[in-house]
C-alpha cells in the first residue's frame, strides 16, 4: 500500500467518523430554557402520590419504604403565573421525614425558589437564570452563606418527575437536560433516551401505553441505570425502576383513590 493511498484512506475514515458523530449529536434534543421546549400545559395541578421501595442485594428478605406526596398548584408570584410544588417524603420514622417546596415559572418551568426541610433544619434558595443564592428572608436558613453563579440557566433536578411529564417524548428521541440539585455540585447536562414503549397495567386494571425513558451514569465510581414509564395519553409518570450496584429501587404512582394523608391529619 503506497503512502498516497494510506493518506487517502485515513482522510476518508476521519470524514466518515466526523459525519457519524455529527449525526449522533444532531439526534440529541438539548432542552434549554430559552427554547421553551417543555410542554408545561401537560403538567396537571393536584396531588400525586408515589410508593417508593428499595432492596439491597445483601438483604434479600428486607424492603425499605417511602411514601411521597407531590402537590402541584398553579398560582401567582410577583404578578407572574407559577407552579408551586410541595413534596412530603414519609419514611419509617420522623427522622426521615422531608418537606420540599419549589416554585417554577409556568411558561418555561424555570426555577424561582427552592427549600428543603429535614431533621428540623431548612435550606432555602432564591433561584435565577444567572445563579442561585440563599434566601435571606428565611429565618434560620442553614444555607445562609451559599451562592453559586450559573454559566447558563438550568432546571431543578428535585422536580425530575414533573420535568419528564412535560418533555416532547417520541420514538428514538434523546434529551440533554441541564439539571441542578440545589446546594450541591454545579449543574450538568444529563442524557435521557427514549428506548421504546411498553403497556403497563395500572392498579384499576387499565392499560396505559407508555414511553420508556432511560438514563445511565456513575456515582462514586459505581454505575447505575434509571428507567421511567410515562403514559402517552396523559403524560403521567407512572413507574420508575433504578438499578444500582447495591440493589434496586422502584417508584410506583398510586391510584387517585389513595387516601390523602395531608387532609386526613390536617397538616401541611
Amino acid at each position: 500500500m503506497n503512502n498516497l493511498f494510506k493518506k487517502t484512506l485515513i482522510l476518508s475514515s476521519i470524514i466518515v467518523l466526523f459525519s457519524t458523530e455529527q449525526k449522533l449529536f444532531a439526534q440529541n434534543d438539548t432542552v434549554r430554557l430559552k427554547d421553551k421546549r417543555l410542554n408545561t400545559s401537560a403538567l396537571k395541578a393536584g396531588l400525586n402520590q408515589y410508593l417508593v421501595y428499595f432492596q439491597a442485594v445483601n438483604s434479600p428478605k428486607k424492603l425499605g419504604f417511602w411514601f411521597w406526596l407531590r402537590d402541584i398548584r398553579l398560582t401567582t408570584r410577583n404578578g407572574s403565573k407559577v407552579f408551586a410544588i410541595t413534596q412530603h417524603w414519609y419514611g419509617p420514622d420522623t427522622a426521615q421525614y422531608r418537606m420540599i417546596y419549589s416554585v417554577n415559572n409556568e411558561n418555561d418551568f424555570s426555577p424561582v425558589y427552592h427549600s428543603e426541610t429535614s431533621a428540623g433544619k431548612i435550606k432555602a434558595y432564591n433561584w435565577l437564570n444567572t445563579g442561585i443564592s440563599a434566601a435571606d428572608t428565611v429565618a434560620n436558613n442553614a444555607a445562609k452563606n451559599f451562592k453559586l453563579d450559573f454559566s447558563e440557566p438550568n432546571f431543578n433536578w428535585n422536580l425530575d418527575i414533573e420535568t419528564f411529564e412535560t418533555l416532547p417524548l417520541g420514538p428514538g428521541k434523546i434529551f440533554a437536560i441541564n439539571f441542578y440539585d440545589a446546594g450541591l455540585d454545579p449543574p450538568a447536562y444529563v442524557i435521557y433516551k427514549v428506548i421504546g414503549t411498553e403497556v403497563l397495567t395500572t392498579f384499576n386494571g387499565q392499560k396505559e401505553d407508555c414511553w420508556k425513558l432511560f438514563t445511565e451514569n456513575t456515582y462514586k465510581g459505581k454505575k447505575y441505570t434509571e428507567t421511567y414509564w410515562i403514559s402517552k395519553k396523559g403524560h403521567e409518570f407512572l413507574k420508575e425502576e433504578d438499578v444500582y450496584s447495591w440493589g434496586y429501587r422502584y417508584k410506583i404512582k398510586m391510584p387517585a383513590g389513595a387516601p390523602d394523608i395531608l387532609s386526613r391529619f390536617n397538616h401541611n
